[in-house]
């Protein structure tokens, strides 16, 4: 996607050979029209795949998953990193290593809003090692449910998340994929 290629380019911060700091557009604060147009992107890309729910991870994979359920018309499931008092004790958990803040997190989902049979499309910010992606599947699976693609805002292709995620059997589809992060240049991938 050219007009997110650009914006990566022009306020994207390269933090050393592997973090790209994209909060002034996507991670804390967010291009509404942007992420209006990434959505349609995915909801286009995936529209043969008969979407049942999209599913992401709190919190930077609220705003692009919002995006395509909305354009597909259908409801947008979160995992959360932590247990709340509102959280029903009959949920599906994996565990996620998170990259970025190099701690373990329990992503947790209520049983209720992921149903057996179900075609589940996964949305996030960032594709790097495939843990949050593999802690999707992981739940969408004990759902009984089906992961029918993983659409990825920004791929570091660098990194072997899209091996990990291909290998379980779903198809990655990212709007950028970067090839190479060094010198504080940012090299897309073909």
């Amino acid at each position: 996607m050219k007009e997110l290629e650009n914006k990566i380019l022009e306020e994207g911060v390269v933090l050393g050979d592997d973090i790209l700091k994209v909060d002034s557009f996507l991670n804390q604060q967010i291009d509404v029209e942007l992420i209006k147009k990434m959505g349609k992107e995915f909801a286009e890309h995936f529209k043969d795949k008969k979407i049942d729910k999209v599913f992401t991870v709190e919190s930077s994979g609220i705003a692009p998953a919002l995006a395509t359920a909305s354009e597909l018309g259908v409801k947008c499931v979160f995992g959360r990193k932590k247990q709340s008092l509102t959280t029903s004790e009959d949920v599906y958990h994996s565990s996620v290593f998170s990259f970025t803040k190099q701690v373990m997190n329990e992503l947790i989902v209520n049983k209720e809003f992921i149903n057996e049979g179900e075609n589940v499309l996964m949305i996030d910010d960032f594709l790097a090692n495939g843990q949050a992606a593999k802690g999707m599947i992981a739940i969408i699976r004990q759902a009984g449910a089906n992961p029918v693609g993983c659409g990825i805002v920004i791929e570091k292709s660098f990194s072997n998340g899209r091996n990990i995620i291909e290998e379980m059997g779903v198809e990655i589809y990212s709007l950028a994929r970067i090839a190479k992060l060094e010198d504080g240049k940012i090299e897309f991938a073909e």
